[in-house]
Order: C-alpha cells, then sequence, then structure tokens
C-alpha cells in the first residue's frame, strides 16, 4: 500500500500493479480498493493499474465536513503519483465523481462510465429530498445496517423484502462499516438523481474521450447513459447483454482494454 496527501491534508491510500499507461478505478457507493482487486488482476498486464479507497474508507483518511470537490482534489493528487495524467474508469456514483473532475479540468485522458448514476426521467422515483441527512441520522444513532438498508430502497431501488435477507450475509458487516459515506455519494449525485433531464450544454467542456457503458437489465440507468453520452461531445456507448449494474470483472474487463489501448 501507497499513500498521498490530498490538498486538505486527507491521508489517501493506494496501490499500484502492472506496468503501462495509467488507468485509474474509482469505485462506487460501499465500494473500495479491495472491491476493484479482481478487475484490477484482469488489466494490470496491459496497463498499471491504479486501486485507491475513496475518502473515508478503508486506508484513507477523512476530514469534516465532507464536500465534493475535496474528493476531486484526492482523485487529482493520485494522478499528481501517477505521472500528471491517466486513463480513468469509474463505476456508478464513482463515474460521477470522475466525471465532475474531468469537468473540473483534472488531467483525465480518456474516460470510462459504468452506469454513472443519472436518473433523468420518471421511469422511478428520484432520490429524495432529505436522503442525506437520513442517511447522516441513522449513522450517527448507531444504525448502520438501517442505513445500509435504506440505501438499498431508497437510492438503489430495490423492494425491502429483498434487502432484508441481505443483512445475513457475509457482506454486509463491510458495508455496515462504510454506511457513513453513503451520505458523500448522496451529496456527489444529489441534482443527478433529480428525475430531470439534463441541462442543455452541462457537459460540453468534457471533450476528452469518453466511453458510456451500461448493462442490458438496468433500464433506468440506461437511459440515463444514453442522455450523459448524448451530453458529452466524444463520448461512445457501449451496452453489455445481460449484465446487471453489479458487472463481474471478467465482463467489463476487455471493454477497457479496447477503449484505453486504442
Amino acid at each position: 500500500m501507497s499513500s498521498v496527501q490530498s490538498k486538505d491534508g486527507t491521508t489517501i491510500a493506494f496501490d499500484l500493479a502492472g506496468a503501462g499507461s495509467p488507468v485509474i478505478l474509482v469505485s462506487g457507493a460501499l465500494g473500495d480498493r479491495a472491491g476493484s482487486a479482481a478487475l484490477s488482476a484482469l488489466l494490470s498486464p496491459h496497463f498499471t493499474v491504479v486501486t485507491y479507497d475513496r475518502r473515508g474508507r478503508g486506508d484513507s483518511g477523512d476530514t469534516a465536513p465532507y464536500s465534493v470537490e475535496r474528493e476531486v482534489e484526492d482523485l487529482e493528487a493520485i494522478l499528481a503519483e501517477t505521472g500528471g495524467s491517466a486513463h480513468v474508469y469509474g463505476t456508478s456514483s464513482g463515474g460521477n465523481l470522475a466525471l465532475g473532475a474531468a469537468d473540473c479540468g483534472v488531467a483525465i485522458t480518456k474516460l470510462a462510465l459504468w452506469e454513472p448514476t443519472f436518473l433523468v426521467d420518471d421511469s422511478r422515483p428520484p432520490q429524495p429530498r432529505d436522503y442525506v441527512q437520513q442517511i447522516e441520522h441513522l449513522v450517527s444513532s448507531g444504525r448502520r445496517g438501517d442505513a445500509v438498508e435504506y440505501f438499498m430502497t431508497a437510492a438503489v431501488g430495490l423492494p425491502a423484502q429483498f434487502v432484508t435477507p441481505m443483512r445475513s450475509m457475509p457482506m454486509w458487516p463491510g458495508m455496515e462499516a462504510l454506511a457513513h459515506t453513503l451520505a458523500y455519494d448522496g451529496t456527489r449525485v444529489s441534482k443527478s438523481m433529480s428525475g430531470r433531464e439534463l441541462p442543455r450544454g452541462r457537459w460540453a467542456t468534457v471533450t476528452i474521450p469518453v466511453l458510456v457503458i451500461d448493462g442490458e437489465q438496468t433500464p433506468w440507468l440506461t437511459q440515463g447513459a444514453d442522455a450523459i453520452a448524448a451530453a458529452l461531445p466524444e463520448a461512445r456507448r457501449c451496452t453489455l447483454p445481460g449484465r446487471t449494474h453489479d458487472v463481474a470483472a471478467d465482463a467489463i474487463a476487455p471493454v477497457l482494454r479496447e477503449f484505453f489501448s486504442s
């Protein structure tokens, strides 16, 4: 493990694997660098792969108060440690973070997005207006499991009867440990999960090549992917047949290898 200091002094932990052009993997909600290990292993024969713990997760520090600008600075600090520029792959709300960084002028050379969190119509309810406050209240009350369940139902959109049995699964304690960061992702996507169309010209300044990828089994995210791809000047679209939001590393790796190598 290596680490770097972000602009506000927060320690950000990261791992390097492989050799070649750098590719940074940005995890989504409840994700950390350990969750990116399988994808890193598949990409590292072709690239220098950087996996990192977003602030508040794993071995990285956390500095209050949270702001989306600080997470952009974290990614910029990682870029500075890996040569100053890199390709970036962002998953779910991590895609929103990576796209926001590109919009801020961070030196991303190519950007791949897996189902960035954009709700642009009424195909499902938007993120509740008090979502972040509810997550913060549950976590501060010691109800981390309830915070994760609220995320699964209110943000992901899973029926409650599907989520309740998940509490007994081996992965649940790990998700509870990261429950406080759900407010961070909720803050990041609060505008993009509004159910409104993208503002005209919003992403016109992101002129780098962008690949927007989705799975066939996630219709509301597909509509968001279509909308964000249409709003980006140099975007391509790709849909993986039969895939859900929780895409397997061996399904996405070939797509990323081709895009980042071209």
